[in-house]
């Protein structure tokens, strides 16, 4: 089955820098678009990143110029540098892929996967 592994998250200080990556596994035939989404307490989740077309990319105001996806087609994998990190980008950061998954040798259907998540905490 395809599986979203994500790793990276962790405590840091204000305007301190944090690498997410995440990996994609399992029978897969192609992955259309790949992004970052976060959570907080209380809040919605809401897109933080994303790449599609291989080379298109969209960020969220409170994070552009800050924060930069990308991705290894090689390894089926999408990475989010985190620079000059502040509090309120303190969540629960979770990877989302559109994949078109392999299913008894026929590709099948495009399917939305999502990542365990992982926790980034800022402090001040």
């Amino acid at each position: 089955q395809v599986q979203l592994v994500e790793s990276g998250g962790g405590l840091v200080q204000a305007g301190g820098s944090l690498r997410l990556s995440c990996a994609a596994s399992g029978n897969i035939f192609a992955i259309s678009a790949m992004a970052w989404y976060r959570q907080a307490p209380g809040r919605q989740r809401e897109l933080v990143a994303s790449v599609t077309g291989g080379t298109i990319t969209h960020y969220a105001d409170s994070v552009q110029g800050r924060f930069t996806i990308s991705k290894d087609n090689a390894k089926d994998m999408v990475y989010l540098q985190m620079n000059r990190l502040k509090p309120e980008d303190t969540a629960v950061y979770y990877c989302n892929a559109e994949i078109f998954p392999v299913e008894n040798g026929r590709i099948a259907e495009a399917n939305d996967y999502w990542s365990q998540g992982t926790q980034v905490t800022v402090s001040s």
